[in-house]
Formats: structure tokens, sequence, C-alpha cells
């Protein structure tokens, strides 16, 4: 079965954007949704190098309200910002966030996240995987921002993934 189904989470994630994405549950669609589910985690198999355990996964709904309540404010300041107080007076910078999580996807999904909230970009990673460069907008604060980013993300991706 894991021949056929490498990564049965990832399959159902597949069809399910595809149908998001194409707005219909006609018979066609739910079929190439079911295609490309069973297709594309079979034909990128190789480049996992090993199974991800999500240890807690009713976690995975409390990471995303964070997320996306997260992304909501964070529009709201860089509206704020951008309309407000643009040029010298934005403290624009460059912080290093030391990071300790268990696996690969799980450091993916931190870096995407950072990516995904306004005012924020994940710059780099660290080859060993033990600290991520993020640019700020606008920080007084680094130690604030990091201490944000391993409190509300970090914390959470240590439950979710073993």
């Amino acid at each position: 079965m894991r021949r056929l189904v490498p990564h049965p989470v990832l399959s159902v994630v597949i069809a399910i954007v595809w149908l998001a994405l194409v707005n219909s549950a006609a018979p066609g669609h739910v079929l190439l949704a079911a295609v490309l589910g069973l297709a594309i985690p079979h034909y990128s198999n190789r480049y996992w190098p090993d199974q991800v355990v999500i240890r807690r996964p009713l976690r995975i709904v409390d990471y995303i309200a964070v997320v996306a309540w997260d992304i909501l404010m964070s529009n709201v300041q860089v509206a704020w910002l951008v309309l407000f107080r643009s040029g010298p007076r934005l403290h624009s910078v460059l912080i290093t966030v030391p990071i300790d999580l268990p696996h690969p996807t799980a450091i993916t999904v931190l870096t995407g996240t950072i990516t995904m909230t306004p005012g924020t970009v994940s710059a780099d990673v660290a080859a060993d995987g033990r600290a991520v460069l993020v640019h700020c907008l606008d920080a007084d604060d680094p130690d604030a921002v990091v201490h944000q980013i391993k409190d509300r993300y970090e914390r959470r991706l240590k439950e979710i993934f073993a």
C-alpha cells in the first residue's frame, strides 16, 4: 500500500486543493483530483528522505487559526506602516532566529509561515537547519520578534511534528 500511496495525507491535500482551485465537484474533476493526488506524491517520493510523522494532528487546526489571525493583523499593521509611517522612519532589520525543530518539513512550514505573514520574509536557512534569517519591515525590538516567532509558531510546530 505504501508503494501505491507513499504520502496519503499529501495525496488528500492535493486532491482537495485541486477541487478548490477548479471550484467544481464534477466527476471529471474528482477523477483528475484523485489522479493528481496519487501521481504527484508517487513521482516526488524519491525527494522525500524520510516519512513525516505528525504526532498531534488536531494541533494543526490551532496552528492554522493562529497563522490566519497573524496574517490578518499583519496586513493591518503593514497597511498602517505604508500609509502613515513609510520612509526613513521604518526600522527594517535582518534578524537571526535560532530554531530547534525536529524535521526539515517543520522547518519548511515555519519559513513558509514567516514569509506568508506580511512584514516578514524568510531570507535564508542555515545549512544545519538551526537558524532562519528573517527580514522584518519594521522591528523596533528584534528580540521581541524572535520571541514571537518561537512562541507562536515554533512551539506549535514542535507539538505537531514528532
